[in-house]
């Protein structure tokens, strides 16, 4: 079956970008919207959606696929929510950035039926500012948009398949990985940069915070390093709340290393914490 409408349900960054990706890149079907009034007023002005509902339940009915693009708690609990009231062969999937707990809860609601009614995603993408206002349609192209398939299901066939490509025609490459081991991969790639960054700007605040001068001699290098310090809190909570083991043996190899680079400021030792680091950046 063509797909013909798609539901987005949480039109923020993520979301809205969504939303603009597949009208600018060939999708020819209604995007209905779920969100609060003046974030759908937004997201139509910005041709992000084609039609929005606040009510989930109302602005899922007639979709073919419903896109969970809330907080990760919100997405758990709108799988409870709109799973039992989907009708065969409507596809609910997500963009939350850990996936154990969803995929957890999913299976929960789908039972046998979960390999053709729900498909865990998450595309690595992002701005350290939300919001439909900063939406960009090409925010997935050159990206990678992860897939946590359950066991024997096959996300190329069917409704899922058919938005896989939909996916696909964004400019993000679909890639296939465990839930679990998405979770222990994203703690190092993604959770533990944000909670350095915003690690090392609170630092900086409490050290420099007086000092107006301190962002301009830090230059360039700083500005990189403490970006991603200006993402919300209300999107991290989620994610630090579903992902706390695997984040929290990441910031305990990263303190071991710090304490060994802080003990060999004076030693060869540093030259070779330097030689690691370039070789990770070369490879």
């Amino acid at each position: 079956m063509a797909i013909r409408q798609i539901t987005i349900i949480g039109t923020g960054l993520i979301g809205g970008s969504l939303g603009l990706a597949l009208k600018k890149y060939g999708f020819d079907g209604r995007v209905v919207g779920c969100d609060r009034d003046q974030v759908l007023e937004q997201a139509r002005r910005r041709g992000v959606i084609d039609a929005g509902e606040t009510n989930p339940e109302a602005a899922v009915r007639g979709s073919d696929v419903v896109v969970l693009a809330t907080p990760v708690g919100s997405i758990i609990d709108l799988i409870e929510k709109l799973g039992p009231i989907l009708p065969p062969p409507a596809l609910l999937t997500d963009v939350g950035s850990t996936k154990a707990e969803i995929s957890a809860r999913a299976r929960n609601v789908f039972g046998n039926d979960i390999k053709q009614r729900f498909l865990a995603g998450h595309p690595m993408a992002g701005k350290e500012s939300s919001g439909v206002e900063f939406a960009d349609a090409d925010l997935f192209r050159g990206g990678v948009w992860l897939i946590t398939p359950f066991e024997g299901q096959d996300f190329h066939t069917g409704v899922c398949g058919e938005y896989a490509s939909l996916i696909e025609s964004t400019g993000a490459r679909l890639l296939a990985v465990d839930p679990a081991r998405h979770d222990e991969l994203c703690a190092w790639l993604s959770h533990l940069p944000q909670m350095v960054s915003t690690g090392l700007a609170s630092t900086l605040l409490d050290v420099l915070g007086d000092y107006p001068e301190a962002s301009a001699i830090g230059g360039r290098a700083l500005r990189e390093m403490t970006r991603i310090a200006h993402s919300p809190y209300s999107m991290w909570r989620d994610i630090a709340l579903t992902n706390t083991e695997h984040i929290q043996q990441a910031l305990l190899r990263l303190e071991q290393r710090l304490a060994h680079i802080r003990e060999n400021l004076r030693t060869a030792e540093l030259r070779e914490e330097f030689e690691r680091g370039n070789r990770f950046r070369r490879e």
